[in-house]
């Protein structure tokens, strides 16, 4: 690491912003606004779980000691208008369309949805069921899909890594817009 320049005689040094940037001043840490908010938002997701069918018990199961969510800063949340994560899973019947898309309005922004599980993604075995929806992507745009049947909880973890990274390259993205 380097020393801390001092300027000669009357001469002025470098100023203590030139040094920081540079990386020439132990302990300081230059990021964006943008990057420093994208990584508060990332650490501290409240998830809106919406648990239709046999999803919903591995879903249970992440939060609890074994895989421990809070690790992670995801707590669940029972009310859509202080929730930024809504978690689908299980099975999306047509009639239950109107009242996820209505949670979802609800959630403020940024906000971002996981579907969990082959009948949130796709329908699973109820594919061309008279009375389920071909994937919540038909109805809400979804961010992070869990893949499995049921989907295990490392499956569910894994899915929170990767929508914590979506949010930060999406802070490194923005650039101050």
């Amino acid at each position: 690491m380097e020393e801390i320049t001092l300027g000669t005689g009357n001469r002025p040094g470098a100023s203590l912003f030139d040094q920081a940037t540079s990386g020439r001043v132990p302990g300081i840490i230059t990021t964006t606004t943008d990057q420093l908010f994208g990584m508060a938002r990332k650490s501290s997701l409240w998830a809106l779980t919406f648990g239709l069918a046999c999803c919903a018990i591995e879903m249970m199961s992440t939060y609890m000691a074994h895989h421990d969510f809070d690790r992670f800063g995801v707590v669940t949340w029972p009310s859509p208008r202080q929730s930024d994560v809504m978690i689908v899973a299980g099975t999306v019947v047509k009639k239950m369309a109107e009242p996820i898309r209505l949670l979802y309005e609800q959630m403020p922004e940024p906000k971002w949805v996981i579907a969990m599980g082959s009948c949130a993604t796709n329908g699973g075995p109820y594919y061309r069921s008279y009375s389920v929806v071909m994937g919540v992507d038909h109805i809400i745009p979804v961010d992070v899909y869990v893949p499995g049947c049921p989907p295990r909880p490392e499956a569910l973890l894994y899915g929170i890594l990767k929508l914590q990274e979506k949010i930060m390259q999406d802070a490194k993205g923005s650039g101050g817009k």
